[in-house]
């Protein structure tokens, strides 16, 4: 019986001298905690749900839809507007950039156009006198007519004794008589007569044929055959066909580099294969209202007679040489409402969206006016992956709120380019 209580004493006394030997231990310990044994992070900038990344919350929890959030951090080291990819992925996503140019905008403008009358070619045919119609030589509107051709015969009691009178007074001799000779040739003049339209009174029975002064085209008839006429009355009016109006509806977008003597080519549809050149005469000081377009007076030359009013015109005006100005392609451009943005390129996979504001565009590639300095890359392929993950991470929020400050008002202006309206 000693032997086995000698064994229990023994393993008693090694159980007690364990546990003092813990004890001592915990006691002369170095404190640790969490907090020092973990590395230190920076506070969340924001949680947001990973099925709703674009909503951000201020606290953890759950999100609306249920969903553990997720705290979103600032990158060490990165600026805070700057959104990091790795170069592997910027390879695989097919990220292509451009660098920002100078180039000169192509400045050819295409505008529809109509024909119309050159209305300084117009002439008005009129009675000088009370008449009667006894011929119409021109019988109906829109017949083109040579110069001298006859238009209309004339009886007026008020010619033949003009007539009359000039003819009697045509042998005389005396200075009295001559001076009534020449008064009377006066008034023939002032009625609109000749001395030769005396034979013709004589040959038709005494009516006056009124002759065109010009070639054209009668474009109205307001009399008939043994119709009554009142002195100053219209009988028909002659359009000019050696010259014809086209006016061109220019976009308010473009009419600025548009001026007086800017050089045109026109085509018609009615005439394939030809074109015509002339130049602006002036710009109409009237906005359509309905299309909010401009409008350009062309003249153009037109001694074939070819060119008819009421056509329709393809215009291509040729403002002067412009000057070099900074641009980048279209396709870097991201549209969002009333802003623009582009997405710049910096070095190891870093990637900034930067606001700028914009131009004119022609042949692929945008003027920019504000927002880069001209020596950046932009992204022309893959930006709106690069925008999505910038949004998700805050950057456009710091964009739109840079935006609206004071400070932003002074927005960087592209390095040479002189501060304009975009024309």
């Amino acid at each position: 019986m000693k032997r086995p209580l000698q064994i229990a004493l023994v393993a008693l006394v090694l159980l007690i001298t364990a546990t003092l030997a813990y004890w001592t231990g915990r006691r002369h310990a170095p404190v640790t905690t969490a907090a020092s044994s973990s590395p230190s992070k920076a506070a969340p900038r924001y949680w947001y749900d990973p099925m709703v990344p674009d909503q951000h919350f201020d606290h953890p929890g759950l999100s609306p839809m249920g969903m553990e959030m997720l705290p979103r951090y600032d990158s060490a080291g990165d600026a805070k507007d700057v959104v990091r990819i790795d170069p592997a992925t910027v390879q695989n996503l097919g990220v292509r950039t451009a660098p920002i140019e100078r180039r000169v905008l192509d400045g050819d403008v295409q505008a529809p156009g109509s024909i119309t009358w050159d209305l300084r070619q117009a002439i008005t045919v009129s009675a000088r006198v009370d008449a009667v119609v006894t011929k119409l030589d021109v019988r109906a509107p829109y017949t083109t007519v040579a110069e001298g051709t006859p238009l209309v015969d004339l009886l007026a009691p008020q010619w033949s004794s003009a007539m009359a009178e000039a003819e009697a007074l045509r042998d005389v001799r005396s200075a009295d008589a001559k001076a009534l000779r020449d008064a009377a040739r006066q008034r023939l003049q002032v009625l609109g007569l000749s001395p030769a339209d005396s034979g013709s009174a004589r040959r038709s029975g005494g009516a006056i044929t009124v002759h065109a002064p010009r070639r054209g085209v009668v474009t109205s008839l307001e009399v008939r055959e043994g119709q009554r006429v009142n002195a100053g009355q219209t009988l028909m009016t002659i359009n000019g066909i050696d010259t014809v109006w086209i006016e061109a509806a220019l976009p308010q977008a473009v009419a600025g580099a548009i001026s007086a003597n800017t050089p045109v080519k026109v085509r018609v549809d009615a005439l394939p294969g030809r074109v015509f050149e002339g130049k602006v005469e002036t710009l109409l000081p009237d906005i359509d209202v309905t299309t909010r377009t401009q409008r350009a007076r062309i003249v153009l030359a037109n001694p074939e007679g070819v060119l008819s009013p009421g056509m329709f015109a393809h215009v291509q005006l040729i403002p002067g040489q412009g000057v070099a100005v900074p641009v980048v392609p279209d396709e870097a451009l991201i549209a969002t409402g009333g802003r623009t943005r582009v997405i710049v390129a910096e070095n190891e996979g870093h990637f900034r969206p930067v606001a700028v504001r914009t131009g004119r565009a022609a042949g692929g590639y945008t003027e920019v006016l504000e927002g880069l300095h001209g020596d950046e890359k932009v992204v022309v392929s893959g930006q709106f992956l690069i925008d999505s993950e910038a949004s998700l991470s805050g950057a456009l929020d710091r964009l739109d709120s840079d935006a609206t400050s004071p400070a932003s008002a002074q927005s960087a202006p592209v390095s040479g380019m002189p501060m304009g309206d975009g024309r």
